[in-house]
């Protein structure tokens, strides 16, 4: 069974009638530069609390700072991605990572760690691919062309934790960072092969639309909407994410090569799962899907805090990589709907909110961990559950914006 679905999986990212070139070397891309990121992400805070001895708040802090500079940088970006060529402001999105790991490898404290976290959280190219997945697409089958293209990211993840912690146990992280600035670096080369998209020439660029500001939008009520649900969303998913691992660890015990394991079954799990909610969304509804992959989270939580099995947390473990495909699910939703000629600043509004009003979320994870292990999890639960009733009522419909609706709440 699981031999089917991953002949499924790879047939999904790689048929030349789902994903056209450019898509698919966007995949490349992905998978590339996420093996790199996988090497140490899930590690990391493990590494943070035993090599630098940081405490659960420190690490709350410093998770805070890596989401706060994301919602900066993708503010930024939904401007520039609106008048300048995508697929040169997605290579520099991996130009600015590559120094990250570096940083990593030579902090000697966790205070020092603050500079590679800010390079680290600087997504410029977050709203960018998205409003390029989103007009390239066949709209037909949006939802799962963006399950498809960002579970390659999740793909990616599926061995490099379990090799990041064998590196580590064997070499020492140090050689883990410098391998992953390597591989941030060929995701970007990569990327110089697709196709440009410059979406609105100068000359065009005189609708009365494209004169609103960021905060102009917002008035839209329907970007408010999606943009309340998706930073909810965040909030939730980053109160508990950055504390699966250091869970692993600090109440079943488990060592570095066990975590690592652990991350490839997670990420395994949410390359897998993204496929079929993509479809589940395609077929029945782009919030059902949503819902019910918040619904699966929440399972996957109650199952990782009630048994000690090894076999039943990592069915835990693939269950909650279900939360990482909310990102692509909500993208799906929120970047067809906008005009082509703001595209880019209509996405960047409701993801650098949902950044903003996470900042925080890794903090107060902190916060209540140290009290107790348990507690951000039974907190994640109840949240997740509340949004997946709420986004069950279809309160997010998925029909565009048009340019004369945006301006009649805008009045310039």
């Amino acid at each position: 069974m699981v031999a089917k679905q991953q002949k499924v999986f790879r047939f999904s990212l790689l048929s030349g009638d789902f994903l056209g070139r450019d898509l698919r070397l966007i995949v490349a891309s992905n998978l590339a530069g996420s093996f790199g990121d996988g090497l140490y992400a899930y590690l990391l805070p493990v590494y943070v609390t035993e090599a630098l001895k940081a405490d659960p708040v420190q690490v709350g802090i410093l998770y805070a700072v890596l989401n706060l500079f994301t919602a900066s940088t993708m503010l930024l970006t939904g401007v520039l991605g609106d008048k300048y060529d995508r697929r040169k402001i997605m290579i520099v999105g991996w130009g600015l990572w590559v120094p990250a790991p570096i940083c990593f490898a030579l902090a000697k404290n966790w205070f020092q760690m603050l500079p590679g976290m800010a390079l680290w959280g600087s997504w410029v190219g977050g709203p960018t691919m998205t409003a390029y997945i989103a007009t390239v697409a066949d709209k037909e089958r949006v939802t799962s062309t963006f399950t498809a293209v960002f579970a390659a990211w999740s793909l990616g993840y599926v061995f490099s934790p379990a090799v990041g912690g064998f590196l580590a146990a064997t070499v020492g992280m140090r050689y883990v960072f410098y391998l992953s600035s390597i591989l941030y670096a060929s995701a970007g080369l990569i990327l110089l092969f697709i196709s440009s998209q410059r979406p609105i020439s100068q000359a065009r660029r005189r609708r009365p639309e494209e004169s609103l500001s960021l905060f102009q939008l917002l008035k839209t009520r329907k970007l408010l909407t999606l943009s309340t649900v998706f930073a909810s969303i965040m909030f939730t998913t980053m109160l508990f994410r950055p504390f699966i691992s250091k869970f692993l660890a600090d109440v079943h015990l488990y060592g570095d090569f066990e975590i690592g394991v652990s991350g490839s079954v997670l990420f395994l799990g949410s390359a897998i799962l993204s496929l079929s909610l993509g479809k589940l969304g395609d077929r029945y509804g782009r919030s059902y899907a949503n819902a019910f992959s918040l619904a699966i989270s929440s399972l996957s939580l109650v199952l990782l805090m009630m048994f000690r099995d090894f076999r039943i947390l990592m069915i835990a473990v693939f269950l909650a990589g279900s939360s990482y495909t909310l990102w692509s699910l909500m993208n799906a939703i929120i970047g067809p709907q906008a005009p082509e000629s703001i595209r880019t600043r209509w996405i960047s509004v409701p993801q650098s909110i949902s950044m903003f009003s996470s900042f925080i979320a890794p903090y107060i994870g902190g916060v209540l961990y140290d009290a107790s292990p348990y507690h951000p999890f039974i907190v994640a639960i109840a949240l997740m559950l509340l949004l997946s009733c709420l986004i069950s009522t279809r309160m997010l419909e998925d029909k565009p914006i048009t340019p004369e609706s945006i301006t009649d709440q805008n009045p310039t």
